[in-house]
C-alpha cells in the first residue's frame, strides 16, 4: 500500500485572482489608470508566486545573525542575512514598492492615486516578503520625512534618492530607533541626548531598545536636544548613518564597518518576523543629521513618518489576511474529508466565507488610508488631512486585531499540518501577532484616536462619511442603510459626550471600544461606497460586515452560500 501524501496546490495568482483588488483599482484609478498599472502589478505577482516565494522560504529558514568581532578581535557588529533576504531587498527596489509614490512619472500618470497603486503593490508583495515589508514601511516613512520642506536640502539630496532608488545596487532602506527600555511607547521618558557639533551635525548618546531593520543603511532616531527640557514634544528626529562609509567620523574604515559610536548589543529573539533583524543598539556620540530644526519641538515632524508606517502596517495586515485566505481555500479544495472535498462542507465554507468578509473589510480600510495619504501629499487636501488624522490609527488598530484572529483560523483550517513549522503555516500566526504591537498597541492607538476626537475635531469628517454612505446604502439595502444610520447616530452621541470630559476615567476606559466601533462603522461605509460604484462582492461584504460587526449577528449561513463570490 503506497503512502498517502496530501497535495497542497498553490493559491491563485494574487493579482489576477483577487477581484476586489482589481475592481478597487478600476474605481480609484479609472480604466486608463488601471491599465497603466496592470503590467507593473502582473510582473510583481509573477515574482511573488515564483522566485520571491522561494526567497521568502530561504529567509525564514536562515534568520539573521550578529557577528560582533572579526578574527583579530576588532568589533565589527556585522549583521549577516540570507540570500533570500537580499533577494527580497532587490525585488522591493526593482518593483518600486517604496519609490512609486515619489517618482515623477508615477505622479504624472496617477497623481495622488499613486499611493493607491503603491498599496496594491504592497498587497501583493508583503505576504510573501519574509516581512521585508517592515523595512519597506520604514524606508517610505523616512522618505516622507526627508521630503518635508524644513529638512536641509543637502541632507535630502544625499539620502532621499537612495531611499527611493529602483536600482537594487544603490537602493537602501531605513531603520527606526525610537523606543527605549524605560519608556517604550511613553516617548516622554526618552533619555537619548543630542548635542550639536561645530559643523552643523549632531552627536547622539543613548540606548535604543527595539530597532527593526537593524541592517539598514540609515535610521531615523528620536533624541532630546541638549537643553530642550522634558516631555515628548521637544524630541527631534535625526538621521543616523548605520555604516562607516556614510559617516565622516570613520576616516579609513573598512567597507561595511559600523559607523563610530553605533553598537549592536544583540539581536532580538522574537515570536515572529524572524527573518527581520531587530536589535538593541547603543549610541555613544554617534554622528547624526537633524531632520528639521532641532530647536523647534520635533515630535510633530516625526509623526510624518509614523503616519506612513501605520498605514503600511494596515496594508500588511490586510494583505496577509487575503493571502492566508487564498492558502486556506486552496487547501480546502484539495483536502478530502467525509467523502468529498473540504471546500464542500457547509461548516468549513461558512468559516472561510466569514474570514473573507473580514479580509474584504481590512482591505477597504487599508486602501482608504493610502488614498487619503496620496491626497495629502500631492494635493495638500485639508479635508483628506483631517480625515487621515483619525483613519491612520483606526486602520492600524482594527486591521491588526483582525489579522491575528484570522491567522489563528487559517492555522486551524490546516489541522495538524498548520501546527508544523516546515509547512510554513504557523508563520502566518507568528508574524500576524506583531501587527497590533508595532507602531502602537491597540490601547495606545485608542488613546490617540481619543485625542484626535477631543482636541482636533477629527470626528467631523468621519461622521460626514458615514452619513453620506447611509444615502448610498439605501438603494442597495434598506436594512444596511438603517444599520449604518443607527451606528452613526450612536457614535455621534458618544463623541459629543467624550468631548465634554475627555480625561474622565470612564472615557479613558472606554477608548478601545469606541475606537473599534468607529473603525467598524467606517469600514461599513467604505464597502458601501465601493458597492455603490458597482462591485457585487463589496455589496455582499458590506451587508455581512455590518451584520457581523455592527449588529453582532451570526453570518455563517450567508457566508456558506456566498463563499465563491466572497473569495
Amino acid at each position: 500500500m503506497s503512502r498517502f501524501v496530501q497535495p497542497v496546490p498553490p493559491p491563485v495568482d494574487p493579482y489576477a485572482g483577487d477581484g476586489l483588488l482589481r475592481s478597487w483599482l478600476e474605481r480609484h484609478l479609472g480604466p486608463g489608470g488601471h491599465a497603466a498599472a496592470k503590467g507593473r502589478l502582473a510582473d510583481l505577482a509573477a515574482d511573488v508566486t515564483g522566485p520571491l516565494r522561494a526567497a521568502h522560504a530561504d529567509a525564514e529558514a536562515h534568520p539573521p545573525t550578529l557577528v560582533r568581532y572579526d578574527p583579530w578581535g576588532a568589533r565589527i557588529d556585522r549583521i549577516d542575512t540570507s540570500a533570500g533576504w537580499q533577494a527580497q531587498r532587490a525585488a522591493a527596489a526593482r518593483h518600486a514598492v517604496v519609490a512609486l509614490p515619489y517618482l515623477p512619472d508615477a505622479r504624472g500618470t496617477w497623481g495622488a492615486a499613486a499611493r493607491v497603486v503603491q498599496h496594491a503593490l504592497l498587497h501583493l508583495y508583503g505576504p510573501e516578503s519574509a516581512t521585508f515589508s517592515c523595512p519597506v514601511a520604514m524606508a517610505d516613512g523616512a522618505a516622507a520625512l526627508l521630503s518635508m520642506p524644513d529638512v536641509d536640502a543637502t541632507v535630502r539630496d544625499t539620502w532621499l534618492p537612495r531611499l527611493i532608488s529602483t536600482d537594487p545596487a544603490t537602493a537602501i532602506t531605513s531603520g527606526q530607533w525610537m523606543t527605549e527600555s524605560q519608556g517604550g511607547s511613553d516617548l516622554g521618558r526618552s533619555s537619548t541626548l543630542g548635542r550639536p557639533a561645530a559643523d552643523g551635525s549632531w552627536r547622539l548618546t543613548g540606548e535604543k531598545w527595539f530597532c527593526s531593520a537593524a541592517d539598514a543603511a540609515m535610521a531615523v532616531a528620536l533624541a532630546r536636544p541638549e537643553g530642550a527640557g522634558r516631555g515628548s514634544r521637544v524630541l527631534a528626529p535625526f538621521l543616523v548613518p548605520r555604516y562607516a562609509v556614510d559617516s565622516p567620523l570613520a576616516d579609513g574604515a573598512a567597507p561595511g564597518a559600523p559607523a563610530p559610536g553605533v553598537t549592536v548589543h544583540r539581536l532580538k529573539d522574537k515570536l515572529g518576523t524572524r527573518a527581520l533583524p531587530t536589535a538593541e543598539i547603543g549610541l555613544r556620540d554617534a554622528y547624526a543629521l537633524p531632520l528639521g530644526d532641532p530647536a523647534v519641538p520635533g515630535l510633530v515632524r516625526a509623526m510624518t513618518l509614523v503616519v506612513v508606517t501605520r498605514v503600511h502596517n494596515a496594508a500588511a495586515a490586510a494583505g496577509g489576511m487575503r493571502r492566508g485566505l487564498a492558502y486556506a481555500r486552496a487547501y480546502a479544495e484539495a483536502r478530502h474529508v467525509a467523502g468529498g472535498p473540504l471546500v464542500s462542507s457547509p461548516l468549513h465554507r461558512a468559516t472561510l466565507g466569514t474570514l473573507a468578509v473580514d479580509a474584504a473589510g481590512a482591505f477597504a480600510l487599508a486602501g482608504h488610508a493610502f488614498a487619503l495619504l496620496g491626497r495629502v501629499e500631492v494635493g495638500a487636501d485639508p479635508e483628506a488631512a483631517a480625515e487621515l488624522r483619525i483613519v491612520a490609527p483606526l486602520a492600524k488598530l482594527a486591521t491588526g486585531r483582525l489579522a491575528v484572529s484570522s491567522a489563528s483560523e487559517y492555522v486551524e483550517s490546516f489541522g495538524g499540518a498548520g501546527y508544523v513549522e516546515d509547512t510554513g503555516v504557523p508563520r502566518l500566526l507568528r508574524d500576524a501577532q506583531v501587527l497590533p504591537i508595532w507602531e502602537g498597541t491597540t490601547n495606545v492607538l485608542a488613546l490617540d484616536v481619543l485625542r484626535a476626537l477631543t482636541r482636533e475635531d477629527a470626528g467631523t469628517p468621519l461622521l460626514s462619511r458615514l452619513t453620506a454612505a447611509v444615502d448610498l446604502a439605501r438603494p442597495l439595502s434598506p436594512v444596511l442603510a438603517d444599520t449604518l444610520a443607527t451606528a452613526a447616530a450612536q457614535l455621534a452621541e458618544t463623541i459629543a459626550a467624550v468631548t465634554v470630559e475627555p480625561g474622565a476615567p470612564a472615557v479613558l476606559a472606554g477608548a478601545r471600544g469606541l475606537a473599534l466601533r468607529l473603525a467598524y462603522a467606517l469600514t461599513t461605509a467604505l464597502l458601501v461606497e465601493h458597492a455603490a460604484w458597482g462591485d457585487e462582492q463589496a455589496e455582499l461584504a458590506a451587508r455581512l460586515w455590518a451584520r457581523r460587526w455592527l449588529r453582532h449577528e451570526e453570518i455563517a449561513e450567508d457566508a456558506h452560500h456566498h463563499l465563491d463570490l466572497l473569495c
